[in-house]
């Protein structure tokens, strides 16, 4: 019997909290992920090849819908997301690892990195399990140095 084609969600939650996210993946299944809207860019395909291949000495895990340009490591998951919109000005805390500048912004339960500069971004949420969140971004240098950059920057 033909399968019908697999329609990608193009849901990009606005005030989603890291509890949230990470509750949906929370069992032992995958990790249940929305599609970012600008993620079929050639920029994502690059970035996605550039995820890190592990997190905190945890492998990736399954992503529901899998897709590479979504990753997910640990329980709770650190989840990773490539086709965000990018940020325009902001007044949330920025940080600079690896020449990549990165907005933080805490979600109450973890916190949201997110890009900073880069069109399309990158956006990183990191439950508060797993300590603090900058200490993990050197990880996503390599996929964030495959997007392009805009006018923004950290001053």
């Amino acid at each position: 019997m033909p399968s019908s084609p697999r329609r990608r969600p193009r849901v990009v939650p606005a005030g989603l909290s890291l509890l949230a996210v990470a509750a949906l993946g929370a069992c032992a299944g995958p990790v249940q992920v929305a599609i970012p809207v600008q993620a079929e860019g050639a920029a994502c395909a690059a970035a996605s090849e550039h995820w890190p291949d592990e997190i905190a000495g945890e492998a990736p895990r399954e992503t529901d819908p899998s897709d590479p340009t979504v990753i997910a490591w640990g329980d709770p998951a650190v989840i990773a997301r490539c086709g965000m919109p990018a940020l325009g000005p902001t007044e949330n805390q920025c940080i600079v690892v690896d020449g990549i500048d990165w907005v933080a912004e805490d979600l109450g339960d973890g916190t949201k990195l997110t890009t900073f500069g880069r069109e399309p971004a990158i956006e990183v949420l990191v439950p508060d399990e797993h300590g603090p969140a900058p200490l993990l971004l050197p990880a996503f240098s390599g996929a964030a140095k495959q997007l392009p950059t805009n006018d923004y920057a950290c001053s």
